[in-house]
């Protein structure tokens, strides 16, 4: 099995729903995401999935939630928007990019999202 790993940073407010304390007010972050693939067979010039290709799909994802408050974008207005629910996000729209790219080829392994720089949540299946 390979694996190709980029990261890519964003910034976004949100507010915590259910939540007692401080981050149940309007607040924002300055992310990290970290994305890696993984899949056995590599093309025909020996990359997994170019690093380049990688950026570029991951840069809709990012484009659409960059310096946005979270709550207002769907699938944040009923899911609360926390890091756990982000690495989802990313990971599920990432996969459904690479799948219409690769035909199946290349799939996300997992996906991690800082919210600070030393909290994390990662999320994979």
């Amino acid at each position: 099995m390979f694996e190709v790993t980029v990261e890519s940073d964003f910034s976004s407010g949100h507010y915590l729903r259910n939540y007692k304390g401080k981050c149940e007010n309007p607040h924002g972050h300055n992310y990290k995401v970290r994305v890696t693939l993984a899949g056995a067979e590599l093309d025909h010039a020996g990359l997994l999935l170019d690093f380049k290709l990688l950026k570029q799909v991951l840069r809709p994802v990012i484009e659409r939630i960059d310096h946005q408050m979270l709550n207002d974008l769907e699938p944040f207005t009923v899911l609360n928007p926390s890091a756990e629910n982000m690495a989802k996000y990313f990971y599920d729209e990432t996969n459904r990019l690479l799948a219409e790219m690769t035909g199946g080829r290349v799939r996300v392994k997992d996906c991690t999202i800082w919210e600070t720089d030393t909290t994390t949540a990662t999320y994979y299946e």
